[in-house]
């Protein structure tokens, strides 16, 4: 049995391997105008009907695009980062962008009462959402709990899932993950109660058995004539120690937002190395930059301009680079980043009560 786990328990280890697998599209940046920086450097790998959002962007029709957030702890990681760019993409692209805040969820796989994660979410998850870059004026917010209309759906979905097509998806059946997944295939689908129109859900593959159960039920549900949601996947920002996913369970080689920049430096400087053992060596046979974990920030987070990041490969490739001063680099280019991250995250909190925010 091929399970991702959306919980955390389990990683995939091959992202070719999981797209044969789960019958997964290979993403080609050149289905969309003007790709964002994930897309141009394969960092978003696949999805799932990316033509018919492709065809929505190019003829200029209505789509929107959602994501969740889960208020369960009081930071985010660089995975969010890259979610919320995404978004802002569809969003620059034409998307209305909705974010649901999954306090529901939080509460029966997290133990999070709802009025703490009301609290977590308003002090920081979305302003961090919006110092990350989405258009507060073009974004709608709402809290799970106060949106009946999920509700109802997540309840209507479960009369068709069986036991069995649950442990299928997500190798578990404990009934707060039930609920927390049928309750998501009603967020998922729930701008088309308004509006019959494509969606699209960027996501780390983790989260796929989400976006397969809600397919699944909008071909059980054909009343509601909802359109099967798009997916968007990218790949994990790796741990500091080389390692395939930043966890919380090693929080000496993950980075989180926001975090005290002595200690980011004190990881950075500790990461794993694409430099050889010696000076001599390195020098004469260069960085095996697969193996670089300073490198992969700057690719996936940190360095927007192409020929920038192409200098500095060729530069560490050729070893006229050593490994100290990529990692030094890498600190410069992160302080840059935290300081205006939490300049707009200190702004955004101060707005709070402008955003757009559901009322039901």
């Amino acid at each position: 049995m091929k399970i991702i786990d959306p919980w955390g328990s389990t990683l995939p280890s091959d992202y070719t391997k999981i797209m044969k697998d789960f019958g997964l599209e290979q993403f080609s940046k050149n289905m969309f105008p003007k790709p964002n920086r994930a897309m141009r450097r394969e960092v978003i790998f696949a999805g799932r009907d990316l033509k018919i959002i492709s065809d929505c962007i190019k003829n200029k029709k209505p789509f929107y695009a959602l994501t969740g957030i889960m208020p369960s702890n009081e930071q985010i990681h660089l995975g969010n980062k890259l979610v919320v760019e995404n978004l802002r993409y569809f969003q620059d692209q034409g998307a209305t962008v909705y974010i649901l805040i999954a306090d529901l969820e939080s509460m029966v796989t997290r133990g999070i009462t709802l009025e703490e994660a009301k609290k977590r979410a308003l002090n920081f998850h979305v302003p961090a959402y919006i110092a990350l870059g989405l258009d507060p004026k073009k974004t709608f917010f709402y809290f799970q709990s106060e949106n009946i209309e999920v509700v109802k759906l997540g309840f209507e979905f479960a009369q068709k899932i069986t036991l069995n097509e649950f442990k299928g998806l997500y190798g578990v059946a404990e009934p707060g993950r039930i609920m927390a997944a049928v309750t998501q295939a009603g967020d998922i689908l729930f701008p088309q109660l308004k509006q019959k129109i494509p969606g699209i859900i960027p996501v780390g593959i983790d989260q796929d058995p989400h976006i397969r159960l809600t397919r699944d039920i909008v071909s059980r549900f054909k009343k509601y004539k909802f359109f099967a949601p798009s997916s968007l996947y990218n790949k994990f920002t790796p741990s500091l120690d080389g390692d395939l996913k930043m966890s919380k369970s090693k929080p000496e080689y993950a980075i989180s937002l926001p975090e005290d920049l002595k200690t980011v430096k004190k990881k950075i400087m500790r990461a794993l190395s694409g430099g050889r053992d010696t000076l001599e060596e390195h020098r004469k046979l260069g960085a095996i930059i697969e193996k670089d974990m300073c490198f992969e920030l700057l690719k996936q987070h940190l360095i927007e301009d192409d020929e920038e990041l192409q200098k500095i490969y060729e530069e560490y490739k050729s070893g006229r680079m050593l490994s100290g001063e990529l990692k030094q680099l890498t600190y410069e280019k992160m302080e840059e980043f935290m300081n205006n991250f939490n300049q707009k995250l200190e702004k955004a909190r101060k707005e709070i009560n402008t955003l757009n925010f559901i009322k039901f």
